[in-house]
């Protein structure tokens, strides 16, 4: 019996898919595009070599079924660093515990300037993220803040350490409304090779957290892959599917987002071991918005402004916008040292809502009440 993702994973072959994938030809993805609802071959014929040259129906088929599902809508939200402390060693990360960078963890009076100065950009949903520490940014602090910071917002999403069931469990009785929990890569050794030291060495603690949140009954799940770590990225994306598929069926009152972080440049980070070029982002977004129609995919700053501008009207519902990566980076502008990466599109908010807007859609800024769902204790 399958009882959590893991079980269903180890009996996955990497290298198998991996042949599969490549071995696609021009048929299979012209029969992918014109079936209406797409079986995992069809999805491995679009995410496939052969489907580079079909970037144009792609994005059309794409576009289509993101303004049937989400209408003309753009959903904005923001990231708040609450800290960069992490007990992590992540070959990848700015906030890696070898990397020498000036330590920052907000107390109950920068929160309160940081959440002012967001609210006053116009957010209504906010993303809290913190680096990985049990024990400083752990229980206890979230337990400390989530009311007072979802005091300010209409949702609360988080993107901290793995949790135990029973933990978030009472941080949705806090007011938390989503997880996002990004595998980096779903190829074992790789994985190992990328986490050096620290409590995400466990792959499988990490895997099984979505299983976790599902339990839990957290409203809104967010998954994803790092771009970079692994040499397939068509096969870690491929998985990234599975493990929807899996989390949809199992635990079929939450709902799920996906991203596609693409590794950025940071302190001590490391070069890209493959790229995932901008057509082949605009593929594997494209493919993903026709195998899951229904599934929000988000796109971050980490991505230029150029690209973000002609990705959002083709399969994006939901967008971050005026991300600081770095604690306080709201309200005081001059801590750069602290951030976790580089971005690439630095436009305000409001920018971004202009060229949103300009696009024909209309940006979003609130989307949810508290009284329209449970409540909060």
């Amino acid at each position: 019996m399958v009882d959590n993702f893991y079980n269903y994973w180890k009996n996955l072959n990497w290298d198998f898919l991996s042949l599969c994938i490549n071995q696609k030809k021009a048929c299979d993805v012209e029969h992918a595009l014109s079936v209406d609802k797409l079986s995992r071959e069809d999805f491995m014929a679009l995410l496939s070599p052969a489907a580079a040259v079909y970037l144009e129906p792609l994005a059309q088929r794409a576009k289509k079924l993101t303004r049937q599902r989400f209408g003309n809508v753009v959903n904005l939200y923001v990231p708040l660093y609450l800290s960069n402390l992490c007990a992590n060693d992540c070959t990848y990360c700015g906030f890696s515990m070898r990397n020498h960078i000036k330590r920052k963890i907000l107390d109950a009076e920068e929160i309160t300037r940081e959440c002012l100065a967001i609210k006053a950009y116009g957010f209504e949903h906010l993303l809290l993220v913190t680096g990985e520490h049990e024990v400083k940014v752990g229980m206890n602090y979230f337990r400390r803040y989530i009311q007072k910071i979802r005091a300010y917002f209409s949702s609360l999403m988080m993107e901290v350490q793995p949790l135990l069931q029973h933990e978030y469990t009472e941080l949705k009785n806090l007011g938390l409304d989503g997880v996002v929990v990004y595998q980096e890569t779903y190829h074992f050794n790789t994985y190992l090779q990328h986490h050096l030291r620290g409590k995400k060495q466990d792959f499988y603690w990490r895997l099984e957290t979505p299983d976790r949140l599902g339990r839990a009954g957290i409203d809104r799940i967010g998954l994803g892959t790092l771009m970079g770590l692994s040499k397939n990225w068509r096969t870690d994306c491929y998985l990234l599917a599975e493990h929807l598929l899996y989390l949809q069926k199992t635990y079929w009152r939450s709902k799920y987002s996906i991203s596609f972080p693409r590794l950025r440049p940071c302190v001590g980070g490391i070069e890209p071991i493959s790229i995932l070029s901008e057509p082949q982002l605009v593929q594997l977004m494209c493919a993903f918005r026709i195998f899951a129609p229904d599934v929000e995919l988000s796109l971050s700053t980490r991505e230029s402004a150029f690209f973000r501008d002609h990705m959002i009207p083709i399969a994006i519902n939901n967008v971050s916008a005026g991300s600081k990566t770095q604690p306080g980076g709201y309200a005081n502008h001059e801590q750069s040292e602290l951030e976790q990466f580089e971005l690439q599109d630095n436009r305000t908010p409001k920018q971004l809502a202009q060229a949103i807007t300009d696009a024909g859609l209309q940006p979003v800024w609130k989307d949810w009440d508290a009284y329209l769902g449970r409540i909060i204790h």
